[in-house]
């Protein structure tokens, strides 16, 4: 049933992606995904993309500001995106406030220190209810490209 789950919910992630990414491409993974095993147990919810402080980060798709400010002594970005999936960004410092409406790529935050990474991150985070999900399923999947059989030429 859970695996029933993650995969309509990631379905539906894939479906509500508009093709906007937190960072220009390409985009550098850290560290990855690594959810855990029961709610309280130790794992990497999220996903930590290298960037150089200063990076202006974007919406992955339109929605509503949940959450712009600090949380535990770091700048924190949290967005309630179509279907009730909330995607969030640290650390950053947010260019918009709670409430406000964004649309796809807007330019919501810029990257500060932290010391999440050995060095400049983002820690990008996708949430389902309590549910950590996978955000690098937000992302536009590549469209596959045929290339002709060069065998199929040769004299």
């Amino acid at each position: 049933m859970t695996t029933l789950l993650l995969t309509l919910l990631l379905t539906l992630a894939q479906a509500l992606s508009p093709g906007a990414r937190p960072l220009p491409p390409p985009l550098v993974v850290a560290r990855w995904w690594d959810p855990p095993p029961t709610p309280y147990a130790a794992g990497h919810r999220g996903v930590d993309l290298a960037a150089p402080v200063g990076a202006e980060l974007r919406t992955v798709g339109p929605g509503r500001v949940h959450h712009a400010g600090p949380v535990a002594g770091r700048g924190v970005l949290s967005l309630t995106l179509p279907g009730g999936l909330r995607t969030t960004y640290e650390p950053v410092r947010p260019l918009v406030t709670e409430g406000e409406e964004v649309t796809t790529g807007q330019v919501v935050a810029v990257l500060t220190e932290g010391t999440h990474c050995a060095g400049p991150c983002l820690h990008w985070g996708l949430l389902s209810g309590t549910t950590y999900l996978n955000p690098l399923a937000l992302l536009p999947r590549p469209t596959p490209r045929l290339l002709p059989d060069s065998a199929a030429y040769a004299p």
